[in-house]
């Protein structure tokens, strides 16, 4: 199936690695031109330059004011167009109520959420009909993850942000969608398994409760997110996908 994706232009965060590099990869592959973002400029410059011609890296901070303008703007002068945004961030810090500080809180809500809504503000101002805003969330949209409180309670928030936005935007023809990731092997999520005493124990108590019986691999998020990023996808505005093996038995 042609996805409808080039040429398109897509600014993708959070894309030096993880689960927002292997959307722009999937992206890229059938043949939309992206910009990608992450804080450092070297791992930027070498992201963009791994994915080819078609992408192009600017290092921001997802919680800088300014970082939707200068995202824009290059998509527009590179690319000549602007289509869409996927909003994706690193998790913040893990810990328990009793552990998180005041100042992670704050760097949280700022780059997780704040800059989040900042961003696809203004991409919903430049949006024209077709224009899609994608976010990557949590299983913590639906429920509580021990030992990460404060992704507990900032990603819910999102998520109904994302749902008010799309009822919003939908009249002028621009969807807003959302991922939500179950156990997909990147580095994340190796690294919560390593806060537990027996991480080979704690990735086989998860992988039993997953009805496919294994953990997700990077590309196969990748391919739902540009699936759900493209124009095939162009009924379908509002939803948060669950890409976990089937973990989420609910409706």
């Amino acid at each position: 199936m042609d996805l409808g994706l080039k040429d398109r232009v897509y600014i993708v965060t959070g894309a030096t690695r993880g689960l927002g590099n292997a959307i722009a990869r999937e992206l890229v592959a059938d043949g939309a031109k992206v910009v990608v973002t992450g804080r450092a400029e070297k791992t930027v410059t070498e992201a963009a330059q791994e994915l080819g011609a078609n992408a192009a890296g600017v290092a921001v901070d997802n919680a800088d004011p300014g970082a939707a303008g200068r995202l824009i703007a290059t998509a527009r002068e590179r690319f000549g167009g602007f289509d869409g945004i996927l909003v994706s961030v690193g998790g913040p810090a893990a810990g328990f109520a009793a552990d998180n500080s005041d100042e992670q809180w704050q760097s949280a809500f700022e780059s997780v959420f704040l800059g989040a809504v900042r961003l696809a503000r203004a991409a919903a101002a430049e949006l024209e009909a077709g224009g899609v805003i994608g976010f990557v969330l949590s299983g913590s949209v639906y429920e509580p993850i021990p030992g990460l409180t404060i992704s507990n309670g900032l990603r819910p928030g999102l998520a109904g942000f994302a749902k008010s936005l799309a009822d919003e935007l939908g009249p002028r023809g621009v969807r807003v969608v959302g991922l939500v990731p179950g156990r997909i092997d990147t580095d994340r999520v190796r690294e919560l398994d390593a806060m537990s005493a027996d991480p080979g124990a704690t990735r086989a108590a998860h992988e039993a409760r997953i009805p496919l019986r294994r953990y997700g691999q990077a590309q196969e998020f990748g391919r739902a997110g540009a699936f759900l990023l493209s124009p095939a996808a162009s009924y379908l505005t509002g939803v948060m996908l669950n890409v976990d093996g089937g973990s989420r038995r609910g409706f």
